[in-house]
């Protein structure tokens, strides 16, 4: 909305509703609502409940009910996975689309976070590894993880555009060669193995049924936090900053201290999924966080939308998908090939990602094809 739509909507609210103010007739005033009435519910809940549509339960249902319709299979290597993957890409999903700022380095944090359970956890080289409680390995991986996206922040703010792209993906490829070369920490090419999930009152995460659940868990919690955050003051301010940090700058908001913090929130989600993900493949290495690691990250965003939460996940289960299975059509070495071409067509068809083609295709089933009379009109 431009400053003069703003400026005649305001002053049209403001005759409107003068009249209105000088005749409302005067009104008994409302009686107390009892402390135990069904009518006070906390306003965030019943905007919560209001929320919920059909198709949030379906889709619900239909996650919780997988992994007992599937095959192990299908439950650990494309269920789990697909979570974890589309936990990383969410943090971008939010950094990019809510903040206007797009980073390469969103894999370098989960990987951080994943060196750092192979650190302080236990792995296969008890020599480097501290093997502390898993609990606490947890904790610090992190609260490292966040602090290091944070500072990428710090340092990629004072950009912008091309240049904030640059200086993330200058930081993933530094960290790749300092885990390729440090065998005293990261232990060099090989990285760490035999790293495994833990066992929880009697529950062996590591088998595919509970382990995927602990990344819906995961999936689930990073996804109402970006829902409530984006439309909490913070993130309000945060899509402000996106559209025009000037104005926002000269409402008192202060930019960089917002965007620093939406690298903080992105950091955390994007470590909880390097946490899953070391945990899924029992290991990590150099490899995990090289830039094609990287480049996947974005393109699974901008396939599944990077305007909607959900959208991140929807583009990590196609992702997943052509990784498994178009190996059965073209070679392996192949792949990137098969997944450029439809990151192209993507981009080409549809800028917002899949759910931006459902859209399309929705509203034009809805409203029918267009006559060539409506075409011409102005």
């Amino acid at each position: 909305m431009s400053a003069s739509q703003w400026r005649r909507a305001m002053n049209s609210a403001a005759t409107a509703a003068a009249p209105t103010i000088a005749t409302r007739p005067a009104t008994a005033p409302r009686a107390a609502t009892p402390v135990g009435h069904a009518d006070a519910m906390p306003t965030s809940l019943a905007r919560l409940v209001a929320r919920i549509r059909p198709r949030h339960v379906i889709v619900l249902l239909a996650a919780v009910a997988y992994p007992f319709l599937a095959s192990p299979f299908f439950t650990y290597q494309i269920g789990a996975q697909s979570l974890a993957l589309g936990l990383i890409a969410l943090s971008l999903t939010f950094l990019g689309g809510y903040g206007g700022m797009v980073s390469l380095a969103q894999m370098t944090v989960a990987g951080v976070a994943g060196y750092g359970i192979a650190i302080f956890g236990t792995s296969s080289f008890p020599a480097i590894s501290l093997g502390w409680p898993w609990w606490l390995a947890v904790c610090i991986s992190l609260t490292a993880a966040t602090v290091f996206a944070a500072v990428v922040g710090w340092l990629s703010v004072r950009t912008e555009g091309i240049y904030t792209i640059m200086i993330t993906l200058a930081v993933g490829v530094a960290f790749f060669y300092l885990a390729q070369q440090n065998y005293t920490v990261f232990n060099g090419f090989g990285g760490f193995s035999k790293i495994a999930a833990p066992e929880l009152f009697g529950i062996d995460f590591r088998e595919p049924v509970p382990f995927y659940f602990v990344a819906l868990g995961c999936a689930l919690a990073g996804y109402f936090l970006v829902r409530h955050l984006v439309r909490a003051p913070f993130g309000i301010a945060l899509q402000g900053i996106r559209d025009n940090p000037r104005r926002m700058a000269s409402l008192g908001y202060h930019v960089n201290a917002h965007r620093i913090a939406a690298y903080a929130v992105s950091g955390l989600l994007a470590a909880v999924g390097g946490v899953l993900m070391v945990w899924y493949n029992g290991r990590i290495s150099p490899g995990t966080v090289n830039l094609a690691q990287m480049i996947g990250i974005l393109i699974i965003a901008v396939l599944g939308g990077m305007k909607h939460p959900i959208g991140a996940f929807i583009g990590a289960i196609v992702y997943v998908l052509l990784q498994n299975f178009a190996i059965d059509l073209f070679i392996r070495e192949r792949f990137n090939l098969v997944i450029g071409g439809v990151f192209l067509a993507i981009v080409l068809f549809s800028p917002d990602g899949l759910l931006g083609l459902w859209a399309k295709l929705r509203s034009r089933l809805v409203q029918g094809p267009i006559s060539p009379q409506k075409r011409r009109q102005p």
